[in-house]
């Protein structure tokens, strides 16, 4: 299973990426929006896990941009954050074709990973 996470904190993505790994899924990290969109523009993942709240470029950016591109609803995205938002934001995100579930940072690695496997 190829997975992509897309977090602009990079303890986050290393852990994660390593822990993955070693369960046995082929991971590629970005380590911010901009570059996280190209990968998943360019490449096909499993599952894609979005961090919503990045500087400059963040997850809610990458949501519009494949909505707009018509690309959201081939995806199954796996958002988390530690930002609070609001449960009317998270239910509007949820109710997207291509969203899979929403985790609140910090997230158990192994809630992660039964996701995945959901």
């Amino acid at each position: 299973m190829k997975i992509l996470i897309v977090d602009d904190n990079e303890s986050i993505t290393k852990a994660l990426s390593q822990y993955l790994t070693v369960k046995s899924y082929e991971v590629s990290v970005a380590n911010g929006g901009r570059s996280g969109l190209s990968l998943i523009q360019n490449h096909e993942f499993d599952a894609i896990l979005l961090d919503l709240s990045m500087p400059d470029f963040s997850g809610f950016d990458i949501i519009e941009t494949l909505e707009k591109d018509g690309q959201l609803k081939d995806k199954k995205i796996i958002l988390f954050t530690a930002s609070s938002i609001s449960n009317e934001l998270i239910n509007e995100l949820l109710s997207k074709d291509g969203i899979e579930t929403y985790l609140k940072k910090p997230v158990k690695l192994s809630e992660i990973e039964q996701v995945l496997t959901s």
